[in-house]
């Protein structure tokens, strides 16, 4: 009976996992979920948009492109980390696509300022795309030169389209602080210009 028992225990296991003893459910949650990181300013402005879209699965404030090892917010703040106020998207590309993404990146930021977004200056700031591959990379490069040719801005289009680099998750209280602290936000968010820019250059009817 026992003999019988540990016979049928590893059957099932053999069906949950695949040539390299992997279990096949986790390789393929690995494999249906990508990555999109985009820095846009302020982390706490740029989470809500990507959080509404169907098939973002987390949205995460941090810290990227510099070279200072697990960097805190007041080393980054104080612009001598090289990094920049980035959030790391991991989306359902079967659900939403990295096209998808990018257009509401660039609907959610003022790509011609270049030292800066809106009210919160210097290096620490500026927008960035970090791409994960070379599809990533062209589909941004596409766009990009879509907006700059468009010439909805009048201006150059400054945002650095880069590869993607260690991505350092900010503090805890950053996270999610838009539902944390709905009023704090609420007043940064209108104190800062970035929804009059938005209403004006994308929804004020011509």
């Amino acid at each position: 009976m026992l003999k019988t028992t540990l016979l049928t225990l590893g059957m099932i296991l053999m069906m949950a996992t695949n040539a390299t003893g992997e279990p096949t459910k986790g390789r393929a949650s690995e494999q249906r979920f990508e990555k999109a990181t985009f820095a846009g300013g302020c982390f706490w402005c740029m989470e809500p948009p990507f959080d509404k879209l169907d098939g973002v699965v987390s949205t995460i404030s941090g810290y990227t492109g510099g070279t200072e090892k697990n960097p805190t917010y007041e080393q980054v703040s104080a612009g001598k980390t090289g990094h920049m106020e980035a959030i790391e998207v991991t989306y359902d590309p079967s659900k939403v696509s990295y096209g998808q993404l990018l257009d509401v990146f660039w609907k959610n930021i003022d790509p011609t300022q270049n030292n800066g977004q809106f009210v919160d200056i210097g290096a620490q700031y500026r927008t960035a795309i970090f791409y994960h591959n070379e599809e990533q990379r062209r589909l941004a490069l596409e766009s990009r030169n879509r907006l700059q040719e468009s010439r909805k801005f009048g201006k150059p289009i400054v945002t650095e389209i880069r590869p993607a680099m260690e991505f350092y998750s900010a503090e805890d209280y950053h996270q999610d602080y838009y539902i944390k602290n709905p009023i704090r936000y609420k007043y940064y968010r209108w104190g800062s210009g970035r929804d009059r820019f938005i209403e004006e250059t994308w929804e004020k009817k011509e």
